[in-house]
């Protein structure tokens, strides 16, 4: 059985199922729905041959095309799927009709059609998302406009603890998004030592959006930490760093010598070379005097000194940040 569900009641029941991708390898690895996964119709080469033959020539030669790139493949994906679910459910093995599938493609359209009958054929239950990944981008992007999104930040200098206090506030039952852990990327030009590579943009928003839909259901504000708009190449989204500016901001006040000890922990056990170029980054906005004695210690093996200087640059920047907030 195949059925069709809008966006709302598609991540519903997304989130407790097995939700498949079936959009080429480049366009998942850009970005798609997060906790799906990946199992494409056509590869990147055959997309781009099918779609040529739908504009050129006709739909009729282009659906041949696909069908000639499908057939071989109907016996993988089946058995790739049931590998998924045993998985996913520490199972030995699948009984088709136990379990329910969703899946998308782009709009909705002959991909996810494809897929889906081919698993229906197998005994799955499918559900398909109406309006495809397109449908989803407009539900993230509306997640950010939303009017009952209440937000409370917690600000202060670099190495005041922010993110700790945060993921314990999580675990006391509070509504947090911790925005850093998912751009990985900590915001200053240090900020991507010991971190994961970065999301695209557009996943980045999937990401956030989807934490908003999923904290915004109780009803209660939501705490973030008071950041810059740029984490690395990523930026939080116009519409929701709008109503961070306008947020309320409590401050965590640490003396300069515990931050200091706090920033050694976290970051001074980081290759040499590469906390010489992230300072290099950051040349003209902290001077050539410090950039001089900061790369000097800490090719000198003097990492706290190189760090004493570079806090006190980042403490200068956020009482600039400070100064234009509206908070």
């Amino acid at each position: 059985m195949i059925l069709r569900a809008d966006i709302h009641t598609f991540i519903s029941g997304a989130k407790d199922n097995l939700t498949l991708d079936v959009r080429s390898p480049s366009e998942y690895r850009h970005a798609h729905i997060p906790g799906a996964v990946n199992l494409p119709l056509f590869s990147d080469e055959e997309r781009a041959i099918v779609g040529t033959a739908y504009k050129q020539q006709s739909r009729e030669t282009a659906v041949k095309l696909g069908l000639d790139f499908f057939g071989p493949k109907m016996r993988h994906m089946v058995e790739v799927t049931e590998q998924w679910l045993c998985d996913k459910y520490q199972l030995q093995s699948v009984v088709p009709s136990d379990h329910t599938i969703y899946l998308y493609c782009w709009r909705g359209g002959m991909r996810s059609a494809g897929v889906a009958w081919l698993l229906d054929l197998y005994g799955f239950k499918v559900v398909t998302l109406e309006g495809g990944y397109k449908a989803f981008r407009n539900f993230i992007l509306g997640q950010f406009e939303r009017k009952d999104l209440s937000i409370h930040l917690l600000g202060g200098y670099t190495g005041s603890g922010k993110t700790q206090i945060l993921h314990e506030m999580a675990q006391e039952g509070e509504n947090v998004i911790d925005l850093e852990g998912l751009a990985c990327h900590k915001g200053s030009a240090f900020g991507n030592l010991g971190m994961p590579e970065q999301p695209s943009q557009e996943m980045f928003e999937n990401l956030v959006g989807m934490e908003i839909f999923r904290l915004v259901q109780n009803k209660r504000l939501i705490w973030m930490e008071d950041e810059s708009q740029r984490l690395g190449h990523v930026n939080i989204p116009n519409a929701l760093w709008h109503k961070m500016e306008q947020a309320p901001v409590r401050y965590i006040e640490l003396p300069f010598e515990e931050r200091l000890e706090r920033i050694l922990a976290e970051y001074g056990h980081h290759d040499v070379e590469r906390m010489i170029h992230a300072t290099q980054r950051i040349q003209k906005r902290l001077g050539g005097l410090d950039t001089k004695n900061t790369i000097q210690h800490f090719r000198e093996g003097n990492i706290r000194e190189a760090f004493r200087i570079l806090l006190r640059y980042y403490d200068r920047q956020y009482d600039k940040s400070r100064e234009k907030s509206n908070a």
